[in-house]
């Protein structure tokens, strides 16, 4: 029992730490802040954009996603579904920018102790 009481007690408090931060992520995209999103990247991130696709350093990320924001002012950010698999979660949302709606997905996975996000795709 005292094993079981253990394992929920882990359980929810991963749970706890994924859900905070998902929700860091759709915060960051909201404000538009490359930075603050860049804060959850993987050692390598593959962004793809309307016009390119690579994969990227944390801190190339960072500067390429600034760029985009910058160049299409970032008005606001609608998450639309969630979901996990097996210690893997995505987001699929709307990026409403000056320049128009993107459709931005997000793919987030389990590294060690906290969620890192892997790719970024935003399609027109």
């Amino acid at each position: 029992m005292k094993r079981l009481f253990t394992y929920v007690l882990l359980l929810v408090f991963l749970n706890s730490f994924t859900l905070s931060s998902v929700n860091d992520v759709v915060n960051a995209l909201k404000a538009g802040s490359a930075s603050q999103v860049s804060r959850y990247f993987d050692n390598t991130i593959d962004i793809t954009l309307p016009d390119k696709s690579n994969s990227y350093s944390k801190s190339q990320a960072e500067l390429v996603l600034k760029d985009f924001f910058i160049i299409n002012g970032v008005i606001s950010f609608e998450a639309l579904h969630s979901g996990d698999n097996a210690g893997s979660q995505y987001l699929i949302g709307n990026l409403k920018t000056k320049k128009g709606t993107y459709r931005t997905t997000v793919y987030m996975k389990q590294k060690a102790d906290k969620q890192v996000v892997q790719e970024l795709r935003f399609e027109k």
